[in-house]
């Protein structure tokens, strides 16, 4: 690889690019997918405005306030109004439900302290408030690293936040690390991925001092849990390999030492993308950003991509033989059920609200459960993913794709005229066709410690089905909804046929 082919990451910068400059990205479309990836190849992509907008992400608290303060040797300042910090305050009760026993560090405290910006501030500036509080988190907590969350304030005002890190810097032993995440520098919240990891590439991994061989950098999405952690500590510890796990409960050492790995790899694409490709760029640390561990096949794949750089296939070859002698009889089990729930014996057509990593890789696995997936909802759709994309639709047929970031209006439309058997969504995101409709989560919450909150891996393969198959036994949630509350929206919202009835120039249908 060429440095030039990753010029968008310049470590010598403050920040990365958004993911609407780098990557043409977008949060507004409805249309066949096939249609979206032509869109996108010839730069035809918008990010569109709505006339009418229930919610949105945002790219400081929609993933770093609540995964950043987690980080066991560190401590995070949230430089913004104290509500910009207000997510952080759930994820130590979160994590307190998984047991020690399962690996949670028994001691452990989630430290960060905000700037609390003022009106005063807006006008007079907030530079000296910011250099008092990393003095007092260094005084407070003698971490080993402080991470700077910039907020839509900052942005706003131009806060010089690395003038005020280069003088502080000097009088404390911590490694200061600006985050630049203002909610107003994107629409879409996954540049606050992109955000985190520059900063981490720029002030905290260091040259390599040695390669370790055996170990495998996971960077894991919000939307994985414990137990997918576990699984892939199990299958590639069957291979003699150790999992760096970044970045919940990580330690700074574990940042430092990214550059030493064998390579990364992925559980989320579009979530490892800007990481994997610096770690390639600056210390020649190999990746691959597909396929993620889910379902069998992609899991046969995912390990031997893994295999390939770290002279293990023969090794692999040896473990998918072993894994499939006690999986795929479950998963034959649960494809017979999930077909035979059916009254004509069609497949079951599944609707999964998504987001774009999770796509790629979990339209194959409803085609390997025998699910029908006529359409999909994603959170977000960009350029980094487009041969992906269009693997699937060659593999498993096109589909329409509504993209969006929490609209639920909506996504009570495509529901409603989609009309599918079963509807996925994320557990944190709701919905207002959950009274009319069979729905169930697509996964779990981040410290979710149950067995059935697998996805990764084999044993999430079969956890999934069967949490699938539960969805159809009860469905006494959704009947009691729908007998007791009044629809969220008026009939004709749901009849007229464009859920993008309220976006500006027609968004890029």
């Amino acid at each position: 690889m060429s440095n030039e082919e990753y010029d968008f990451i310049d470590l010598n910068k403050n920040t990365c690019p958004s993911r609407e400059q780098r990557a043409n990205g977008t949060n507004v479309y409805y249309g066949k997918a096939s249609k979206l990836s032509k869109n996108a190849k010839e730069g035809k992509v918008l990010c569109s405005e709505r006339k009418f907008q229930q919610s949105g992400g945002c790219v400081l608290n929609f993933y770093l306030s609540v995964r950043v303060p987690t980080i066991r040797d560190a401590v995070t300042i949230f430089n913004s109004p104290v509500g910009c910090s207000a997510s952080a305050l759930g994820y130590r009760e979160l994590y307190r439900g998984v047991p020690v026993e399962l690996g949670r560090p028994a001691q452990y405290n989630l430290n960060w302290l905000t700037t609390n910006l003022q009106q005063e501030d807006v006008i007079y500036g907030a530079n000296e408030k910011l250099k008092e509080t990393i003095l007092e988190a260094e005084h407070r907590y003698s971490p080993k690293a402080i991470f700077i969350l910039t907020s839509c304030t900052t942005g706003i005002i131009g806060e010089d936040i690395e003038g005020a890190v280069n003088s502080v810097q000097p009088k404390v032993k911590a490694k200061i690390v600006p985050v630049h995440c203002e909610g107003v520098r994107s629409r879409l919240v996954q540049t606050g991925y992109d955000a985190f990891w520059h900063g981490v590439l720029k002030y905290l991994v260091k040259q390599p001092r040695k390669k370790q061989e055996d170990l495998v950098n996971v960077a894991s999405m919000l939307s994985y849990t414990w137990q997918d952690r576990l699984e892939i500590k199990r299958l590639l510890g069957k291979l003699d390999l150790r999992v760096n796990f970044i970045p919940e409960f990580a330690t700074v050492d574990q940042f430092e030492i990214l550059s030493e790995a064998a390579l990364t790899a992925p559980i989320c694409p579009t979530y490892t993308d800007y990481l994997s490709k610096g770690l390639e760029k600056e210390f020649n640390v190999p990746y691959f950003l597909y396929p993620s561990p889910t379902g069998i096949k992609n899991t046969d794949e995912w390990l031997r991509q893994i295999g390939k750089f770290t002279n293990k296939e023969d090794e692999v070859e040896d473990l998918i033989k072993e894994e499939h002698k006690i999986w795929k009889p479950k998963m034959e089990t649960i494809q017979e059920k999930l077909i035979g729930l059916h009254e004509n014996g069609e497949k079951i057509r599944v609707l999964g609200s998504l987001g774009q990593g999770r796509l790629v890789n979990q339209m194959p696995f409803f085609d390997e459960l025998g699910l029908q997936a006529p359409a999909a909802m994603a959170q977000d759709f960009d350029d980094l993913l487009i041969e992906f994309l269009d693997d699937i639709i060659e593999k498993h047929g096109d589909f329409d794709l509504m993209v969006n970031t929490f609209q639920a209006a909506e996504q009570a439309n495509i529901t409603s005229n989609i009309d599918p058997d079963l509807t996925l969504t994320c557990p944190f995101q709701g919905g207002s066709w959950e009274r009319d409709n069979n729905v169930t989560r697509i996964h779990s919450l981040r410290g979710d410690a149950d067995p059935w909150s697998t996805q990764s891996g084999y044993a999430g393969a079969v956890a999934f089905g069967n949490f699938l198959l539960q969805a159809f036994k009860n469905r006494s949630y959704n009947k009691t909804l729908s007998e007791k509350t009044p629809k969220s929206y008026k009939d004709w919202w749901y009849q007229q046929p464009d859920p993008l009835y309220y976006v500006e120039k027609g968004g890029s249908k």
